[in-house]
C-alpha cells in the first residue's frame, strides 16, 4: 500500500513529467499499433486470397461418368481435400458466360463446346499451403482421363513467400518497436529517479533498502505504460477511422489484441522501470 500511495503520489506531484513519460510510451505503442493494424489486414487479405486457392482437374473428351465417379470418391476421401466438384462441359461454357459477360457475343456463336469437363478441387483450411497444393495435383494429374491440372501455381507461390515475409517482417518489426517502447519507458524513469534524487538519499540514510525503494518506481512504470498503452489504442483508432473514412475502408484489429495490447504496456512498464531504477540507483548519492 505504501507503495501504491508513493507511486500515485508521483503522479500528482509530477503532472507535467507523468504525462511526458505516458505521452512517449503512448507514441511508442502507438507505433506499434499502427503496426498491428497493417499486420492484420495484410493478414485478413492474404486468407481471404487463400481461401481461392483451388487445385482445378481437366478431363480429356470422352471420360466416362465411372472414371469421374470413381475419381471424385478417391480425392474426397483425400484428408487434405474439403470437397471436389464436377463441372460438366455445360457448365463450365455457363459459368464462362456468367464471370465474362463482354465475351457473351463468342459465346454465343460458338458451334462446339470448347471447354473441358473439370474437377474443382477445395482443400480444407490448414492444407492451403504449397506443399498439400503439390500432392494434391500430383495424385489427380495421376489419373489417365486427366489432361492437364492446373492452381496458378506462379501466383501461388507468390502469396505464400509473401505470407512468409509477412511473418518474418511482424516477428522482427514488432520486436524492434518493443525494444523502443521499454528504451522510452526506462528513460522516462531514469528522469524521474534523478529528479527525486534527494528523497531516495534521505530514504538512504534511514535505512531503506533498495527493493523498498525500487517498488513505487515499478507501480508507477506500470501505470505510466496502462496509461500510455490507453493513449496508444486512442489514437491508433482515430487513424484507423481517418483511414477507413477517407482512404479505403480497412478492419480493426480483433478486441483481444487491444487486451493484448494493455498488457504489453503494464508489462513493460515494470519490467522497464525495475531495469532502470536497478542500474541507476548506483547513480544515486
Amino acid at each position: 500500500m505504501y507503495a501504491l500511495r508513493e507511486a500515485v503520489a508521483a503522479f500528482r506531484r509530477a503532472p507535467v513529467l507523468t504525462g511526458l513519460a505516458a505521452g512517449m510510451v503512448g507514441l511508442a505503442l502507438f507505433v506499434l499499433g499502427l503496426f498491428g493494424l497493417v499486420t492484420h489486414n495484410l493478414q485478413t487479405t492474404l486468407d481471404a486470397v487463400e481461401e481461392r486457392v483451388e487445385v482445378v482437374a481437366y478431363l480429356r473428351e470422352g471420360t466416362t461418368d465411372g472414371e469421374v465417379d470413381a475419381a471424385l470418391d478417391e480425392l474426397r476421401a483425400l484428408p487434405e481435400v474439403r470437397t471436389v466438384i464436377y463441372v460438366t462441359k455445360t457448365q463450365a461454357l455457363e459459368n464462362a458466360r456468367a464471370e465474362l459477360p463482354e465475351f457473351e457475343e463468342v459465346f454465343s456463336d460458338l458451334d462446339v463446346n470448347p471447354l473441358p469437363a473439370s474437377l474443382e478441387i477445395e482443400l480444407e483450411e490448414g492444407f492451403r499451403n504449397e506443399e498439400t497444393v503439390t500432392v494434391v495435383s500430383e495424385h489427380a494429374a495421376a489419373y489417365p482421363f486427366v489432361e492437364d491440372v492446373a492452381y496458378g501455381r506462379e501466383w501461388v507461390d507468390k502469396l505464400f513467400s509473401l505470407r512468409r515475409i509477412a511473418g518474418v517482417a511482424a516477428g522482427v518489426l514488432g520486436a524492434a518497436f518493443a525494444v523502443v517502447a521499454a528504451l522510452i519507458i526506462g528513460t522516462a524513469l531514469r528522469i524521474a529517479i534523478f529528479a527525486r534524487r534527494e528523497e531516495i538519499h534521505v530514504m538512504r540514510l534511514v535505512g531503506a533498502k533498495d527493493g523498498f525503494i525500487r517498488r513505487p518506481f515499478v507501480i508507477e512504470g506500470a501505470m505510466a505504460g496502462a496509461l500510455g498503452a490507453l493513449v496508444a489504442v486512442v489514437l491508433t483508432w482515430a487513424t484507423w477511422r481517418a483511414v477507413s473514412t477517407l482512404i479505403l475502408e480497412i478492419d480493426w484489429i480483433p478486441v483481444g489484441w487491444i487486451g493484448v495490447g494493455l498488457a504489453i504496456g503494464v508489462v513493460f512498464g515494470m519490467l522497464a522501470s525495475s531495469l532502470a531504477v536497478r542500474r541507476h540507483l548506483r547513480e544515486v548519492t
